[in-house]
């Protein structure tokens, strides 16, 4: 079934979209919807945040397309980096691992363009692996997101 994000959240974010309080994580089965849908509403509203599609699309080359897919229209902080929901715990460390190494990659593929200097790409990378986290679920109170450059 067809979903549209954008009419479908429009009374919600009407109301509640530039609340700064409210936490609002989006995910979907769908990748091809958080480049046309909710990449450029993340971008816009400071309530909503994306959420990983790695979730679902548990592979590298699934989890480096929602990095280019999104990133240039919803930036690095409206995501809540890596986020897992397995319930085998022994797979934990190395889905993070890739998850970490598919992010680092992006971020020196985004250096080596000079569209991030070295200095960002190493903050960005502890951002996407803890801080955005933390703060999207709010699990303890962290310092306010660093400012970094956006891609």
């Amino acid at each position: 079934m067809r979903t549209d994000y954008v009419h479908a959240l429009k009374p919600l974010l009407d109301r509640f979209g530039t609340s700064t309080d409210l936490s609002i994580i989006l995910f979907t089965l769908d990748e091809t919807v958080y480049a046309r849908e909710l990449a450029p509403l993340a971008g816009h509203y400071p309530c909503l945040k994306l959420g990983p599609s790695w979730w679902f699309h548990d592979s590298p080359e699934g989890m480096r397309r929602f990095r280019e897919q999104v990133t240039e229209t919803a930036g690095f902080y409206n995501t809540v980096g890596f986020n897992d929901d397995t319930r085998a715990f022994l797979s934990i460390p190395a889905r993070h691992d890739v998850a970490r190494r598919i992010d680092c990659g992006f971020l020196g593929q985004l250096v080596a363009e000079g569209r991030l200097l070295d200095w960002e790409a190493f903050e960005l990378a502890h951002e996407l692996t803890n801080g955005l986290v933390r703060r999207a679920y709010k699990i303890d109170k962290q310092a306010p997101a660093p400012v970094a450059a956006a891609a």
